[in-house]
């Protein structure tokens, strides 16, 4: 009798659930839209005006994350399924680092919440006096940041390349997409490591290898709803 993978998902469920969670993925629009109209680089001051002004709009960039940090549980589930057939510990330990790294770096969004709340509440501005909120602002939008890049540097970087491994020794996905995942991750790790180790050091190049996942969406977006399902003999 012909069975498909476990009771979890198929592989066409499992290509097409992470296709679909990358491309709903909001996080862009907060990085690239929301974030440089509202925080203002080395300039606490004129951030806490922009924030206050716009409490809405750092709402919804706080909203974007945490869509984002759902999704990445989504994926990493998904993938356990879509790479399992491949090597079922290694899968499983792909998507540990995975949540990992969500763990972490969702525990750092709840540091923008503080911010959200510390400016929408006038007791705050009293207690602290302008100049010391504005430093508090500073604090936690940066330990955000720093978070966010730590974990994805040191933990989520290895998520990829063990993904891109698995998906260069499967024979149900090509070769190569699994080798752009894996310079996708190095090119984290390098990219993070830039203001410790080579701050001077121009890496405006490697921006390009950080499509990896981006080709991977589409692909299994285009591709996911033909894969064929692994079959074993009871």
């Amino acid at each position: 009798m012909d069975k498909v993978l476990g009771s979890g998902l198929t592989l066409r469920q499992a290509a097409l659930t992470v296709g679909f969670a990358y491309l709903l993925n909001p996080v862009p629009y907060a990085e690239f839209g929301v974030f440089p109209k509202l925080v203002a680089a080395g300039n606490a001051a004129q951030t806490v005006a922009n924030i206050s002004a716009n409490h809405g709009l750092f709402l919804v960039a706080i909203l974007c994350y945490l869509v984002n940090f759902i999704e990445d549980i989504i994926i990493a589930w998904a993938l356990y399924f879509l790479l399992a057939p491949v090597n079922k510990s290694l899968s499983l330990l792909a998507a540990l680092f995975r949540l990992m790294y969500t763990t972490i770096a969702l525990g750092g969004m709840f540091n923008l919440v503080t911010v959200y709340r510390m400016l929408t509440t006038p007791a705050y501005l009293a207690e602290f006096g302008q100049n010391q909120l504005n430093a508090q602002v500073d604090l936690l939008i940066h330990t955000f940041r720093y978070d966010y890049a730590a974990s994805i540097c040191a933990i989520f970087s290895i998520h990829l390349l063990l993904v891109g491994y698995l998906i260069i020794r499967s024979r149900y996905i090509p070769w190569w997409l699994g080798a752009i995942v894996v310079v996708d991750g190095l090119a984290w790790i390098v990219s993070n490591l830039q203001p410790f180790l080579y701050p001077n050091a121009d890496l405006g190049y490697i921006m390009i290898a950080f499509f990896g996942e981006l080709v991977l969406m589409l692909w299994l977006l285009i591709f996911g709803w033909r894969m064929k399902e692994p079959i074993t003999t009871a």
